[in-house]
């Protein structure tokens, strides 16, 4: 597994301050634990990418694709090839598909949370320093 070290958090937070309509509406119901208890963090550096939305307890990517996406199918796939071979889950959404039926959207992110394995216990929240 390769080691991703540098982080651009400047481009993340720029990222996060011009988010598309569809991933602000997305993040309505991601933010403070709204799906199924699971804690999500915007447009968070991971590896040269950017995930649009990453749980990091169980290392599930959700991406939004707009019209601009397209065109970078060839990308996009790659790109999610080395992610899931770095350990990522990555699920895709269209901007479309989230102003359009957000409940379906949720419903099918809360099915692959629930199909998710469960995190293992931190051995520092476990007592073992």
């Amino acid at each position: 597994m390769v080691t991703f070290k540098h982080r651009d958090t400047h481009r993340a937070r720029s990222l996060r301050k011009e988010a598309t309509l569809a991933e602000r509406e997305l993040w309505k119901y991601l933010n403070k634990r709204q799906v199924k208890g699971y804690k999500f963090s915007r447009q968070m550096p991971v590896g040269p990418y950017f995930a649009d939305f990453l749980c990091r307890e169980i290392n599930l990517i959700i991406e939004i694709d707009g019209y601009s996406h397209d065109p970078q199918q060839d990308y996009d796939d790659r790109r999610t090839r080395l992610l899931e071979a770095n350990g990522y889950h990555v699920i895709r959404f269209s901007n479309r598909e989230i102003m359009s039926n957000i409940e379906g959207v949720l419903e099918h992110i809360g099915l692959v949370l629930e199909d998710m394995p469960t995190p293992s216990p931190s051995p520092r929240r476990e007592g073992n320093r």
